[in-house]
């Protein structure tokens, strides 16, 4: 349970809202952040009250980053961090892509997901099933600055499920940092050192801390 914040006791110019309710991604997003914004305070949207969430009809994960930061800041008038991210798979010509939520058509049904990706990829042959895990995060002030990271997570598609941790495509998803595995049979910390959305963040990172030197 996310823990309510009044907004307006938060100082808006040492405060960005994280567009999650996730308190996962607004801990892993404070962890690697907060070397370069020190004297920030990360807040996820949720705890800031319900908001509606935006309509994500971007066509890259980049165009639907920028519109869920930019929904944040403006429900919040702070400055707003969202990351948007999906599978990409090669002999698929990219898919699911920014649709990897709803691939079978009903949003988050991680199973029905999983079958109809691997009912796309029915033989193909090892050699052919690359993918990638992709992710853009968008960080954007309430001046409408607008700074952004890229990360990927390379590997390939399995022939079937493994593992018990993750969610998503990680029982099919088998990287290429950790040989033998899928991404759900790896712990969170082994997931979250290799992830897409891991090297997405220290992308912006390096990016921000050229901006405030």
């Amino acid at each position: 349970m996310l823990e309510k914040i009044n907004i307006e006791e938060l100082d808006s110019k040492r405060t960005i809202v994280v567009a999650t309710g996730n308190m996962h991604k607004l801990t892993e997003i404070e962890a690697i952040l907060s070397g370069v914004l020190p004297d920030v305070r990360f807040v996820a949207l949720g705890q800031l009250g319900d908001f509606e969430d935006p309509e994500e009809n971007g066509t890259t994960f980049l165009e639907n980053a920028i519109i869920k930061a930019q929904a944040a800041v403006e429900a919040t008038g702070l400055a707003a961090i969202a990351d948007d991210s999906g599978l990409v798979v090669d002999a698929l010509n990219g898919e699911p892509g920014v649709y990897s939520a709803r691939y079978a058509g009903v949003h988050g049904d991680d199973a029905a997901n999983n079958a109809k990706l691997l009912a796309n990829m029915d033989g193909v042959a090892d050699a052919d099933r690359t993918a990638r895990f992709m992710s853009v995060v968008a960080l954007i002030d309430a001046e409408g600055f607008v700074l952004t990271g890229t990360g990927s997570c390379e590997g390939v598609i399995g022939h079937k499920g493994r593992g018990e941790f993750g969610f998503g495509y990680d029982p099919l998803f088998l990287p290429l940092d950790t040989p033998g595995k899928t991404m759900a049979e790896l712990t969170p910390d082994e997931k979250n050192a290799i992830s897409h959305r891991f090297h997405a963040l220290l992308d912006l990172s390096t990016k921000l801390s050229a901006e405030v030197k």
